[in-house]
């Protein structure tokens, strides 16, 4: 009888043993005992990292990163410009080479002017016999010697030497190119003994004296970096710091990149600097109280 049912009851009992296991569970202690275990664990960690001196270097670095922002920018000379040839003429000197100081007022380049001076001798000897004829033709039409025409035609003689003298003279006061400010040659287009024509170009000057930054900085810092905000400049070339302040900030503010153009000039005479020269602007943030930090 037992034998004939044999299979159900072999059945019955794997039901009933694997039921068991489901309720018991035996699994369900170890994994939550891994996940307590772990969380303790990375709790600790947590607390252990929070006071150490790691973790207060990382703090450090954060904020001073919110309190200061590096810039790159580059000097440039604020007054420099092309000095061009204001007429046609053959170059017979330069005064200044490449890298030379010179003086506001000093003569650069000397042109040939010989012609224009033969010139400017003839018309002025016109312009005595001219002057001449109108002083006499005055005393003669007071005399009544010779009528009002030939006397208003000596006036205009001597009237029109008088302009060809003094257009002459503009020209021969370009024979020598003069320097408009202090500074230094930059750069020679031409040697002498070359035919320029007017309006091209001679020399690069530069006035090392004065320099200048223009660099952007984010649009948020319109609220505290206005005129006159002092700051320092590393120099890169020369490893050395230099004051500088604030000249002028922007009118507008780019919405895309959201920055703004600062310009400012570095502050006294530092020989030397040179145009071209780049470095970061260590600008830091005024704190909460509008104090410079």
């Amino acid at each position: 009888m037992l034998l004939k049912y044999r299979p159900i009851w072999l059945f019955l009992i794997f039901v009933i043993f694997i039921s068991m296991i489901v309720e018991w569970r035996p699994w369900h202690s170890t994994i939550s005992e891994v996940i307590q275990s772990t969380s303790l664990t990375t709790n600790d960690v947590q607390k252990n990292t929070a006071g150490s001196p790691a973790s207060d270097t990382k703090k450090e670095i954060d904020n001073s990163i919110k309190r200061e922002e590096i810039i790159r920018a580059q000097l440039s000379a604020v007054n420099y410009t092309t000095v061009t040839s204001e007429l046609s003429a053959k170059v017979n000197k330069f005064n200044f080479r490449e890298g030379e100081k010179f003086k506001k007022g000093h003569v650069l380049i000397e042109f040939d002017c010989g012609a224009q001076q033969a010139q400017y001798q003839k018309n002025k000897a016109q312009l005595s016999i001219t002057e001449r004829n109108f002083t006499t033709n005055k005393k003669l039409l007071e005399l009544g010697s010779v009528s009002r025409v030939e006397y208003e035609n000596s006036q205009s003689e001597f009237q029109k030497s008088k302009a060809e003298v003094n257009e002459l003279l503009a020209i021969l006061s370009r024979c020598n190119l003069k320097a408009p400010f202090d500074g230094r040659v930059a750069e020679q287009k031409i040697r002498a003994e070359q035919f320029v024509q007017s309006g091209q170009a001679l020399l690069e000057i530069i006035d090392n004296s004065a320099l200048e930054l223009e660099f952007v900085v984010p649009s948020k810092w319109s609220s505290w970096i206005t005129e006159n905000f002092q700051f320092k400049l590393h120099v890169d070339e020369t490893d050395k710091d230099y004051p500088a302040k604030v000249t002028q900030v922007g009118a507008r503010i780019d919405s895309i990149s959201q920055t703004m153009k600062i310009r400012a000039a570095v502050k006294g005479d530092y020989p030397e600097l040179r145009p071209g020269m780049s470095g970061s602007l260590n600008i830091e943030k005024p704190d909460l109280n509008g104090d410079k930090s």
